[in-house]
């Protein structure tokens, strides 16, 4: 039986172990709905929901998810997950394999702070990094192009660049890396400076826009953005949506489809250029798809397993890429936040 773990992780081990012995989809995703809504709750609002038998209230949060929470909360496993790991006997080893995994990392290669469209101060995403931790982390706010999500022009992430330098100093050993989530132009081009790029220690890749192009524009876009030498890590690279999310100002993203490209020949010039495959593990992206994932391992990609957190909660989220990770044959040393800071920091120079 499993040794007790915290409400969250509870959630995600039910959650994987159900995703694995089959069970319908909707079960799995209240799980792993559940999980989130732990991961963002402010602190004491946990006890104080538990307290005035209040948790159900929150939306997905139902009795059986609930009741898991209560008792990992309590210190115990939870009686569903127990019930499953005696069913499921066979795949509780692979699930241990997933928290070996998750000990393996050493920090996030991209998350977001209020800056652009996070919900927290920087050193509060800091502060939850080292909780758990972590031995960096590197902030990766939106570019200026995304104003949807309050992207940095050249002016403010200089400012924030001088932030970092003085959190660092206060901090330390922690590192947080300076970085930007770097909107892909559609001709393939980054969004800021090549002078202010090179200046960042990772740079995280991503197409926002445009993303029901034809395959052979988003193979080329991509391409170039893979081959750009500022490019460290290319971010979600569907782009899909499983399930709708919540974003600033009460706005509501409905689930979209993955995006059309060459796969092949994007995670070859990933390759060819030495250049990550995020396995981005927010809940609503789990992106690559596992086809994808598993194509990524057998080219000899890189990889970095990032939450693309926007709020000091999910932080936690990282259990969801190493279960993909674990699940695709992805070797460990292939990701690249197991390595130390400064190795890191030596392969995003080089």
């Amino acid at each position: 039986m499993s040794t007790p773990l915290g409400p969250a992780a509870a959630l995600r081990r039910i959650a994987f172990l159900l995703e694995r012995a089959r069970e319908p989809t909707h079960r799995v995703a209240a799980f792993r709905t559940a999980a989130a809504v732990v991961d963002a709750l402010p602190e004491g609002e946990l006890d104080r929901r538990i307290r005035t038998r209040t948790l159900t209230d929150l939306r997905g949060i139902g009795p059986k998810t609930g009741a898991a929470i209560v008792q990992a909360h309590a210190g115990d496993v939870p009686e569903y997950l127990a019930r499953l790991e005696e069913s499921h006997a066979e795949l509780v080893p692979l699930a241990d394999d997933v928290a070996e995994f998750r000990s393996a990392l050493r920090g996030d290669l991209h998350t977001h702070s209020d800056w652009s469209d996070g919900g927290s101060p920087i050193r509060e995403m800091a502060e939850a990094a080292i909780s758990l931790g972590h031995e960096y982390m590197a902030l990766t706010d939106h570019s200026p192009r995304l104003t949807v999500a309050n992207g940095l022009t050249t002016q403010r992430l200089e400012r924030q660049l001088d932030v970092v330098a003085e959190l660092n100093e206060e901090l330390g050993p922690f590192r947080i890396l300076t970085g930007i989530e770097c909107d892909i132009n559609v001709d393939g081009s980054l969004d800021q400076t090549d002078e202010l790029l090179g200046r960042l220690d990772v740079v995280v890749a991503s197409v926002h826009s445009d993303l029901r192009a034809e395959s052979a524009a988003m193979t080329e876009r991509m391409l170039a953005a893979v081959a750009n030498p500022h490019t460290d890590v290319l971010g979600h690279c569907t782009g899909r949506l499983l399930i709708p999310r919540e974003q600033r100002e009460g706005r509501r993203q409905r689930p979209r489809p993955e995006s059309a490209f060459d796969a092949e020949a994007v995670f070859s010039a990933c390759v060819e250029h030495g250049t990550a495959v995020e396995i981005n593990s927010r809940p609503e992206r789990l992106d690559p798809p596992l086809r994808l994932l598993a194509l990524a391992v057998e080219l000899g990609c890189q990889f970095a397993i990032d939450t693309d957190a926007h709020a000091p909660g999910q932080l936690d989220w990282q259990g969801n890429g190493c279960e993909r990770a674990v699940e695709t044959g992805v070797d460990v040393d292939r990701v690249v936040n197991t390595w130390t800071a400064d190795e890191l920091l030596d392969w995003t120079v080089g």
